[in-house]
């Protein structure tokens, strides 16, 4: 990714998030990422961590319309992902895509209540719903409205060693090319000034 182009997106996020009201902490950590396949319009999420603790994680995420989070599971993080501003889609699959007939039910929780999804059909969420995702349910999503704000709360995250995407092309950081001073530090490359120097 451009730098020119993360510095717009955290522009973004932060307009959309003081426009729903969501106060973030003092030097939030951002993370930025278009999974590595230069195409962020289409795919790629904008994030701040919250909190990450050894036993649990929140996360403010921002999309923009249609603007895809890519299909993958976790094998050890159960997450919420949660509707906070917009209207989301999320597709959800019992296992894996390929391996896994289309219209497969299993029970989930939405909401809290134990509800039927249907491997690879779309669940619409308004502001305010979510759904509950046990490890090795993939699942994609993407704004159906012309933006997001996106909640996940989690046990720990690994983002080094627990995503595991359909695409095999996907990386989770992306490539940066300086065109301009970034206007923050993303989570990792504060990560990794922070090891460098000790």
């Amino acid at each position: 990714m451009k730098r020119s182009e993360i510095n717009q997106a955290l522009k973004d996020a932060m307009r959309c998030f003081q426009s729903s009201g969501w106060a973030l902490p003092p030097r939030p950590r951002w993370d930025v990422t278009d999974c590595g396949l230069g195409k962020f319009a289409e795919v790629g999420l904008v994030l701040v961590n919250l909190t990450e603790q050894r036993e649990y994680c929140e996360k403010l995420m921002y999309s923009k319309f249609h603007q895809v989070t890519p299909m993958h599971a976790h094998r050890q993080k159960k997450e919420d992902i949660i509707c906070r501003s917009g209207r989301l889609a999320i597709e959800l699959w019992k296992g894996h895509p390929e391996r896994t007939r289309k219209g497969e039910s299993f029970a989930m929780l939405r909401n809290g209540d134990v509800v039927k999804i249907h491997s690879g059909e779309p669940l619409i969420l308004q502001p305010g719903e979510r759904v509950t995702i046990e490890p090795g349910v993939y699942h994609a999503f993407w704004p159906e409205s012309p933006e997001a704000v996106i909640g996940e709360v989690s046990t720990a995250n690994d983002d080094a060693n627990d995503n595991f995407f359909v695409d095999p092309n996907i990386g989770r950081f992306p490539g940066i090319s300086e065109d301009e001073p970034p206007a923050a530090r993303l989570l990792w490359e504060r990560d990794h000034e922070c090891s460098s120097k000790g």
